[in-house]
């Protein structure tokens, strides 16, 4: 049996006065949050938190419901991402310049309602963000 690559990022949140946001990146036609390939002895969280700085330049993560995640189910060749739920109250992301690269790794990126994420998000990962937001619901839910 081949052995799976694990992925890790995380669902940066924001809330806005209007309602909450997810941060998407668009790389070619394909919307995902931030993550990448968790490095040989490194912490999956610890590859999710380095990630979103290099794709994002975001530091101010807070993973205010705990270190749960979301795995995706295994895609590509074998391929298996896992999504931690953070919120980022400040800062301004942007694209990074990969210095592998001499460019940025997406073209774009943009705070995308529930909806919207829905709307141009794979299959694959419209359940992660479904587990994501559900989250968030009902924290806003107890708090009321």
């Amino acid at each position: 049996m081949k052995a799976q690559m694990l992925s890790a990022g995380v669902i940066p949140v924001r809330f806005f006065p209007d309602r909450r946001r997810y941060l998407i990146l668009r790389a070619f036609n394909y919307w995902d949050f931030p993550k990448g390939v968790v490095e040989r002895g490194e912490d999956p969280m610890d590859a999710a938190i380095r990630e979103v700085e290099e794709e994002t330049g975001l530091t101010d993560l807070e993973f205010r419901w705990g270190k749960g995640y979301q795995e995706t189910a295994p895609y590509g060749m074998g391929k298996v991402a896992r999504y931690y739920l953070a919120e980022t109250p400040s800062g301004d992301p942007f694209l990074p310049i990969n210095p592998k690269l001499g460019r940025p790794e997406h073209e774009e990126l943009r705070w995308a309602t529930y909806e919207e994420a829905m709307s141009l998000m794979a299959p694959r990962l419209k359940t992660i963000l479904n587990w994501g937001d559900w989250l968030v619901q009902r924290s806003l839910e107890e708090q009321s």
